[in-house]
């Protein structure tokens, strides 16, 4: 994983202010990461970036967010296809859990290959906060892959 790390941020409606909120209170630490999101928050997120980097005393570039297509549209399987093609290197998904979604079984997916490829991620304000705050989150970390070479082989 390199210093400047593709991070993942996906949220629910009823999440899409938190994750906003969490954006803008951690401008500093986003601003040198690429960024890539699913349909509408990644064009929230983009204009709130470009907005406060306009408004910053430093030297801030505008970014470009790489807007998949809507969750329910396939934007959750554009992003585990990501992921598992080793193009993701950190997830935060702030998803609420008291809301069914009509792409759950995508949500289920995408959260599975999170975990498969041990992709770091957050699905809250909390451990997005401590995601972002570790040492590492800066730093080159050489992320742990599993060898699926005994699976690949099974005989079935």
């Amino acid at each position: 994983m390199h210093t400047a790390k593709s991070i993942a941020v996906v949220a629910h409606d009823n999440c899409k202010n938190e994750l906003l909120d969490f954006v803008a209170c951690n401008f500093e630490a986003l601003s040198p990461h690429n960024l890539v999101a699913t349909g509408t928050t990644g064009g929230l997120v983009e204009k709130l970036f470009n907005k406060m980097a306009s408004e910053s005393s430093g030297n801030h570039k505008l970014k470009t967010v790489n807007r998949l297509k809507s969750g329910p549209l396939g934007g959750d399987q554009q992003l585990g296809a990501l992921i598992a093609e080793g193009k993701i290197d950190v997830l935060i998904f702030f998803w609420d859990p008291m809301q069914p979604q009509p792409h759950d079984v995508d949500v289920k997916a995408l959260l599975r290959l999170a975990v498969l490829y041990n992709i770091p991620t957050a699905s809250n304000r909390s451990s997005a906060e401590f995601l972002i705050s570790s040492p590492n989150f800066n730093d080159e970390y050489k992320i742990k892959k599993v060898d699926f070479t005994e699976y690949i082989k099974r005989k079935l």
